[in-house]
């Protein structure tokens, strides 16, 4: 166990040496930035208020890139500041998207033929953790739950994500406590691991499908037993099962991101439909909310 917390420690130190930043003074505010390109010209950038800045770096003057929207659309001033702040070795500006990765490979390009000894040093992800309790309600359609009993659930989620070259896409370990009561006795601790995808992706929403492919649950159930059917009314009895169970449920459902303070405001609709799984012919009722934090 202390191997396991020592490797882990030594994986989010790495993290943060990735994500470094320094605080930079621009027309007279101060803001923590990130160093997405370091050369001739230097790319800073972060998310300020849910919104993603860009500043570009060059003979020690800082001027943000904006693409202001206005009636019309979008002005894309940044594209008039690339032009004059590379006019000795231009590139195909009108090509150039507002996005880190678009600013990104034009800066990159461009230092690489002002100066040949220029690395950009690319990484093939860049890596963050953000952690995220919730708590929410379910009726438990994967399991027999006869009079349909809405249960209370709360756990966590740990989020691996790369905001740059896979900003859709994100690897959950879930942990989810299902409590039982008096209508329904049946609870139940599962880890999971989840896929999700973002297809819509904006600096203050993302909205994403998530997928359940590798679930460990530990569950305790009573149920009824009919010992003699014969006499009215039947003789019974309640039966107590446990168990755990390694299973591949494909399990599908929603969520979304809202970006709120340093973190984000989340909430999904879990396991709306399975794959190979067995419900019990129930409407899904299964709801969480929660808050994620950046580690």
């Amino acid at each position: 166990m202390k191997r396991l917390l020592l490797i882990f420690g030594l994986y989010l130190a790495s993290c943060n040496l990735v994500i470094a930043q320094q605080q930079y003074t621009v027309e007279g505010t101060t803001y923590t930035l990130k160093t997405e390109v370091d050369g001739t010209a230097t790319l800073l950038w972060n998310t300020i208020d849910g919104e993603y800045r860009y500043f570009l770096k060059k003979n020690g003057q800082i001027i943000e890139l904006k693409n202001s929207r206005t009636a019309s659309g979008y002005s894309e001033e940044y594209k008039d500041v690339l032009r004059e702040q590379t006019a000795d070795s231009p590139g195909d500006i009108d090509k150039v998207k507002f996005t880190l990765s678009g600013l990104k490979n034009y800066l990159d390009a461009y230092n690489l033929r002002v100066d040949p000894n220029y690395s950009s040093g690319d990484e093939d992800i860049r890596l963050q953790l953000r952690l995220g309790p919730f708590a929410g309600i379910s009726n438990a359609i994967y399991t027999k739950n006869p009079n349909d009993a809405i249960l209370l659930i709360a756990g966590a989620d740990l989020e691996l994500v790369d905001e740059v070259k896979l900003r859709r896409h994100s690897v959950v370990l879930r942990f989810r406590q299902t409590f039982e009561n008096d209508e329904f006795v049946y609870s139940a601790s599962q880890f999971s691991l989840n896929y999700r995808f973002k297809f819509i992706k904006t600096p203050k929403l993302d909205v994403y499908v998530n997928g359940k492919f590798v679930a460990y649950t530990y569950s305790t159930s009573e149920f009824e037993v009919v010992l003699d059917s014969t006499v009215m009314p039947p003789i019974t009895t309640i039966e107590t099962a446990s168990g755990g169970d390694l299973s591949a449920p494909a399990t599908f459902g929603l969520g979304a991101d809202f970006a709120l303070g340093k973190g984000f405001l989340f909430i999904t609709y879990n396991d709306i439909v399975g794959i190979g799984v067995d419900s019990n012919g129930n409407f899904p009722i299964d709801f969480s909310v929660g808050y994620k934090f950046r580690l």
